[in-house]
């Protein structure tokens, strides 16, 4: 049997894997992630060896059992749990009723799906057997003695061959705006002018708004403001703003950037805030902007709201969702192509696919 990494190694393991911007993220990458992760090594349920992981045996896992790791105790655990009656010495890591979270959520929902792991298909649905295993390829990125920049080339080759084009490229987004690089970063705006901002997150995520949003929602995107943190002014153009009946005035409540898409009869004014730790558009603000844009004369209904993140798995978006404003919009860089609606209205549900 392959030597084994402790439960807590193969939980800071999983974080290297799947790094933020991995579909699920959550899911494979907890704790019980790891524990499941870690059982199916310890019993040797990795493809070709015959043996099958089953949610009881994570389950019915002890730290007294973990501390074995000599093969014959390693075998002995793998038959003996299943066994009706069996006792495991010292305190079970989860109780019974954890079978469903480590089967749906762990298993089908989260490993499964992503590819890490294979599931027996000749089994009725209702069979207690065992019917998981890990991949062999996603089992070897567990071997202790693979570390430092060995293990980090092992698990870029696994994310080539097991995730798809689309999970790669969220990946690769990711990555790029979660980066402080050292330089400025460069902004181009619709009609082809440049701004530099200073690097970082937020100045990586107003970017994809104005390069990847702006085109991809708006017919004819231009930028009327744009800002950066410490309320620096990086563009503002006040003659586009005149042209469309709108007054910008210095003011507090001015989000990071203002898009307005002259496509439309009626242009619409579109209130973008980044988000790369908090201050998302909740529904304080948004009232306080639809105050300043009724005060410059500019009509409500062509006005929309929308949060800019880096990626819906990462802690941002989770500790503001609950504050963002109703009739807002949100809005992913490692998912362009998406746009979250919060609506106001009251719509039904038949007929939607």
């Amino acid at each position: 049997m392959m030597p084994m990494l402790t439960r807590d190694e193969v939980h800071v393991r999983l974080q290297e894997i799947f790094p933020d911007g991995a579909p699920n993220r959550a899911y494979l990458t907890r704790m019980l992630a790891a524990s499941t992760v870690f059982v199916a090594l310890y019993i040797d349920a990795t493809e070709g060896s015959g043996t099958m992981l089953g949610p009881k045996h994570v389950y019915r896992m002890t730290d007294e059992q973990a501390a074995l790791v000599d093969d014959a105790s390693r075998t002995a655990y793998a038959t003996g749990v299943l066994r009706t009656g069996s006792q495991t010495e010292g305190r079970r890591w989860y109780q019974d009723n954890t079978r469903e979270p480590i089967r749906d959520e762990t298993l089908r929902e989260g490993l499964v799906a992503i590819g890490a792991v294979i599931e027996r298909t000749d089994l009725p649905t209702t069979s207690s057997k065992p019917r998981y295993a890990l991949k062999a390829s996603f089992a070897a990125l567990f071997d202790p003695a693979l570390t430092g920049e060995a293990l980090q080339a092992r698990i870029a080759a696994w994310q080539a061959e097991a995730l798809n084009k689309g999970a790669l490229a969220r990946l690769a987004i990711v990555r790029q705006g979660a980066g402080v690089s050292a330089d400025q970063v460069l902004v181009t705006f619709p009609n082809g002018e440049t701004r530099r901002m200073k690097p970082g997150p937020s100045s990586e995520i107003t970017k994809a708004v104005v390069e990847v949003f702006a085109p991809a929602f708006l017919t004819a995107p231009a930028v009327v403001f744009l800002s950066e943190s410490g309320n620096k002014v990086v563009a503002r153009d006040d003659a586009l703003a005149r042209s469309i009946g709108l007054a910008i005035q210095a003011d507090k409540n001015l989000p990071d950037t203002i898009l307005v898409d002259l496509g439309p009869v009626h242009p619409l004014l579109v209130f973008v805030e980044v988000v790369a730790t908090d201050g998302p558009i909740s529904q304080r603000r948004k009232e306080a902007l639809e105050e300043l844009v009724a005060e410059a004369g500019f009509p409500a209904e062509h006005v929309a709201f929308v949060t800019a993140y880096l990626d819906r798995s990462a802690g941002p978006f989770k500790k503001t969702v609950d504050s963002l404003a109703w009739g807002s919009y949100a809005w992913f860089a490692a998912e362009p192509e998406r746009l979250m609606v919060f609506s106001e209205a009251r719509e039904s549900l038949r007929g939607r696919p």
